[in-house]
Formats: structure tokens, C-alpha cells, sequence
């Protein structure tokens, strides 16, 4: 219970914080979507060392040496935790039939594909819907805020972090009592994504661009389609500041 009030916390305080900061003069020559630049910059940075010298060769050890049906499995069960989190965030939009067929998801994975190791429900055509909360705040007009890297995490905004917050708390591996079961599954949860965007990191190493541009604007871009389920309307302007209040 503590947990979830200093969540909630955390989130009252980003949301203020994210509309003060929408209203701040940031200068003449700074990125309307980013500024919080310099500081995101540095974070950025100690991000790649940790990256590099730890999360990186974790998962290239993981996806080589694990067997993959073991990927495969681990794969799945994150998929049918986070299942779980849409299915709440579907509701909160108002989505009826993606709510119904999260929720159909979770249930089948979880009784049939004993606890999601398997992705049955993939077999028998019900598809996923990948919703969080900072995608329920949008869809009720709440703006991203600042764009903000987070330590360890990375890309996110005012609107994201506040969303993450929530999600986070509502998570079912973050209700384990035993604190050292509760970080080792974190950590596998981690590797896993990391192993699934080895691929993707390589090529954006080695193409000649500014690594940190080319991820916010992407990051951007890629949030913004996933506020709107991949229709969003053209902007005036490249301002995502602020987001409509019909987003949907």
C-alpha cells in the first residue's frame, strides 16, 4: 500500500510539474519538444555506458546461449503481464472491443497457456492491443509535457513518466513480497526487451546521425501514432507539447 501512494505520489507531482514546464519560455533557439536538452543529453549518455557495458552484453549472452524455446516462453509471460495492463487502459479509453479481447487474452494465456509461457491466444486470432496509461492521459487530452530521458529507462515525457508511474503500480511482479524474486524477474524482463532490439541498436549505431535526435524525434513520432491507434492528424506545426483532447 505504501508502494502504491508513493506511485501516486510521483505521479501528482509529474503532472503539475509537466504543466508548468509546458508553459515555460525555453529561449529563442531551443527544440520546442525538448527543453530539457542538455540535461536529457547527459542522462542519454550515462545511459549508452550502462548500455554498453552491462545491459548489452547481458542480452546478446541471453539470445545466444538461451535456449529458444525459453526465450520464446519468457517472451510470452511479460507479454501476458503486460496484457493485463492494456486490458485496464482499453477500459479507461472507453474501448470496448480491444478491453474484451485483452481480457480474453489474459484468460486463455493464463489457464491454457499455463500462466502465458504459451501465446495460444495468438493461435486462435485474438489479437493484442499494447495500451498504457500515458496512452489513457493522452486519449483524455492530457499534453506530453517536456520530452524527458529517464535514467536507466530512457525516452519518455512528463505525460509517459506519469503513466509509467501508474502502470508500474499496478503491475503484478511488483505485488511479490520477496524483494530478491521481485528484482531477479525485473531483470529477466529487462534482458528480454533489450535481446528483441539488439538488432534494431545495431544499425542505428552505425548509421552516421545524431543518435540522441534521431531517438527523441522516433520515440516522438512513435508515441504520438499510438495516442491517435496510428492515424494521428497532420500538425501546423512540430510542437507535441500539447495534445488535442479528442485524441481518439
Amino acid at each position: 500500500m505504501n508502494g502504491f501512494q508513493s506511485k501516486s505520489k510521483l505521479f501528482v507531482l509529474v503532472w503539475c510539474v509537466s504543466l508548468l514546464m509546458s508553459g515555460c519560455a525555453t529561449g529563442p533557439n531551443a527544440n520546442p519538444k525538448d527543453p530539457l536538452e542538455p540535461m536529457n543529453r547527459k542522462i542519454s549518455g550515462f545511459n549508452d555506458t550502462v548500455d554498453e557495458n552491462v545491459t548489452q552484453p547481458l542480452a546478446k549472452g541471453y539470445r545466444d546461449y538461451t535456449p529458444k524455446f525459453v526465450q520464446t516462453g519468457v517472451h510470452n509471460f511479460f507479454n501476458n503481464l503486460s496484457d493485463v495492463r492494456s486490458t485496464l487502459n482499453s477500459g479507461l479509453q472507453l474501448k470496448g472491443k480491444e478491453t474484451a479481447e485483452s481480457f480474453m487474452r489474459v484468460v486463455v494465456n493464463t489457464v491454457f497457456g499455463i500462466y502465458g509461457l504459451f501465446d495460444v491466444a495468438t493461435e486462435i486470432k485474438l489479437q493484442r492491443h499494447s495500451e498504457d496509461f500515458g496512452q489513457t492521459l493522452g486519449y483524455w487530452g492530457v499534453g506530453n509535457g517536456p520530452y524527458l530521458v529517464l535514467p536507466l529507462f530512457g525516452p519518455s515525457t512528463f505525460r509517459d513518466t506519469a503513466g509509467f508511474s501508474v502502470d508500474t503500480s499496478i503491475d503484478a511482479v511488483h505485488t511479490i513480497d520477496d524483494v530478491s524474486a521481485r528484482n531477479q524477474i525485473t531483470a529477466l524482463r529487462l534482458v528480454d526487451k533489450r535481446a528483441g532490439l539488439l538488432d534494431a541498436a545495431n544499425l542505428l549505431e552505425q548509421a552516421s546521425i545524431d543518435k540522441y535526435s534521431f531517438t527523441r524525434d522516433a520515440y516522438l513520432q512513435y508515441r504520438r501514432s499510438q495516442i491517435y491507434d496510428g492515424n494521428p492528424p497532420e500538425e501546423d506545426e512540430p510542437d507535441y507539447s500539447v495534445e488535442p483532447a479528442s485524441a481518439k
